[in-house]
């Protein structure tokens, strides 16, 4: 059975090459002829290139420069001037001859043109064993386009993201103007690292990029890179590069980065790593005058290669955070431009906290679809408090805060801001929710600074302690942060109580630290309660801002 598939394979495909064969013979052999106008006939009869001139009963032919060219014999002697120099051959024998045999043959070539592909079609009713790359052909899935566009959103449809368009201008200006930098030595930055939770706009703010710098964009999932199959996101990466040079000043845009950038080791995936490992070939191989800039997304930092973490690669991070009050009433403001309202943005923008810029989007959607759904013409404060729950609780219920839960976290984030300031540990504001902490990128620390860490990451607790007598679940990821400080510590520095810590000798540490932070927090109860009040009503503070409050308990 096998042999006889072998053998059908062998030939058809013999049949196939016979009949391509002979249909480019044929192609080659026949001379098309081009019929033209009396009048452009009569400009060829000026040519200094005419290899013959023939007639028949119906048309005149000319043979320019191994091309035929034809006209009609009706009034061609008043309108047409021979040369003299080449004499005009008359065909006696009618081309019915000719056409019969050129029909036969273009017949004869769909008839076998339809059988191939009635065997082509059949062939699928039983299995084929096929090569490795066949197999890696069929079963994985295709390639994503590797088209480049031209987004057309701009900076200014961006609403609630200042800070991250200031730092990206610079970006815009050079691949507008790249000679300016080049003549002073200055080079592109080989990738941007959009870090920020889900919904803040790290794609759309991407493709403001490219738009205002009029290059092309490529777009990627980080997922369309990782597949089962040795080599091929490999092979996916190298053609994205390569196509991103080829249009290059352009951008390569890969969303959710994490995905193929993962920290190797953990979980050993070969090709996985070999994907990561193209990418950071790809990205240590640009020419510096190729202009093109990787920018990648991701929510998940943390768990990403520290290869492509390391300047030269991503050599900027830029942290986007949930919009605060001021950026929600922006993009609110932006959402609701061309739709029917009687909403006070700011209003609405309070009872949004912690909403991303997406859910905002969705809420101004499911308001206005409430209000069609009540015959309503314009969208009310009604519409938006019917469906708030719905987009804030719709997936998962950590988005929306409640009142008393807004109070706890400006307490919870000012005693942490304030230890922070007042110990040195680095910050740049504060924000009523989210880490603002800066994570340090010191290779070597002293007892006192990790000591110091500690007490920040405890603050939170400690003032809610303070303030309610009472503990709450807000400082999960704050404990675990303390934790692991105390950890390394005890059992890697020899910091602790012991020489050779243990678990006890950790508690011992945390114990003591605590007690300390306690005590300096009770007596700093007004400092941290004048800075959670406006913190209330900001939803967020720079140092600066911060100084102007304490000054007035000095």
């Amino acid at each position: 059975m096998a042999t006889m598939r072998r053998f059908k394979k062998v030939a058809i495909g013999t049949l196939v090459i016979l009949v391509g064969v002979i249909f480019v013979l044929f192609l080659i052999l026949r001379e098309p002829t081009k019929l033209v106008s009396i009048q452009d006939f009569n400009a060829l009869l000026h040519s200094d290139k005419i290899q013959s001139i023939k007639m028949d009963d119906r048309y005149i032919y000319l043979k320019v420069d191994f091309k035929i060219y034809k006209t009609a014999r009706v009034g061609w002697k008043d309108s047409l001037q021979f040369p003299t120099n080449i004499p005009i051959e008359i065909l006696e024998e009618d081309n019915t001859t000719q056409q019969i045999l050129d029909f036969v043959i273009i017949f004869f070539f769909l008839v076998l043109l339809a059988l191939i592909l009635r065997f082509a079609w059949n062939k699928k009713n039983y299995p084929v064993q096929t090569s490795y790359d066949n197999v890696l052909k069929a079963q994985s899935p295709p390639m994503p386009s590797l088209h480049a566009t031209l987004p057309s959103v701009r900076f200014e449809d961006v609403a609630g993201t200042k800070e991250v368009k200031e730092e990206l201008y610079e970006i815009v200006d050079y691949l507008k103007n790249p000679k300016k930098y080049q003549d002073l030595k200055i080079k592109l930055p080989k990738g941007v690292l959009l870090v920020g939770p889900p919904g803040v706009g790290k794609t759309m703010i991407a493709k403001a990029l490219a738009s205002e710098a009029k290059v092309p964009f490529f777009y990627h999932s980080g997922s369309a890179f990782v597949q089962i199959y040795v080599g091929v996101g490999a092979k996916r990466v190298r053609e994205l590069f390569a196509k991103a040079k080829a249009f290059s000043p352009s951008i390569v845009f890969i969303d959710e980065i994490d995905a193929v950038g993962k920290a190797r080791g953990h979980q050993r995936n070969d090709e996985r790593e070999a994907t990561l490992n193209q990418l950071l070939t790809e990205m240590d191989g640009f020419e510096e005058s190729a202009q093109v800039i990787v920018i990648g997304a991701t929510n998940k930092i943390d768990v990403m290669d520290e290869a492509l973490l390391r300047s030269g690669r991503f050599d900027r991070r830029i942290f986007i955070s949930l919009p605060d009050l001021e950026e929600r009433i922006q993009i609110l403001d932006s959402y609701l431009k061309d739709k029917q309202h009687s909403l006070d943005c700011k209003e609405v923008a309070k009872i949004c906290v912690g909403f991303s810029g997406a859910m905002l989007s969705s809420l101004v959607n499911e308001s206005a679809l409430n209000a069609l759904r009540h015959n309503a013409q314009i969208i009310t404060m009604k519409d938006i408090l019917e469906v708030k729950d719905k987009i804030a609780f719709g997936k998962k219920k950590n988005a929306a805060l409640s009142e008393q839960e807004k109070n706890l976290y400006s307490l919870y984030q000012s005693a942490k801001a304030f230890s922070a300031y007042w110990l040195d540990v680095d910050f740049d504001k504060v924000l009523l929710v989210g880490d603002f902490l800066i994570a340090s990128d010191q290779k070597v620390r002293s007892q006192s600074e990790m000591n110091n860490s500690i007490k920040v990451y405890l603050s939170g607790m400690i003032i809610l302690e303070l303030f309610f007598q009472e503990h709450y679940t807000l400082a999960k990821d704050d404990l675990k942060h303390a934790f692991e400080i105390a950890k390394r510590m005890c059992e890697d520095y020899a910091m602790g109580h012991k020489f050779i810590g243990d678990r006890a000798d950790m508690e011992a540490l945390l114990g003591t630290l605590h007690k300390e932070q306690k005590e300096f927090l009770g007596n700093s109860k007004m400092q941290v309660e004048a800075i959670a009040k406006v913190l209330l009503e900001k939803e967020k503070l720079s140092k600066t801002q911060m100084q102007e409050i304490l000054r007035s308990f000095v």
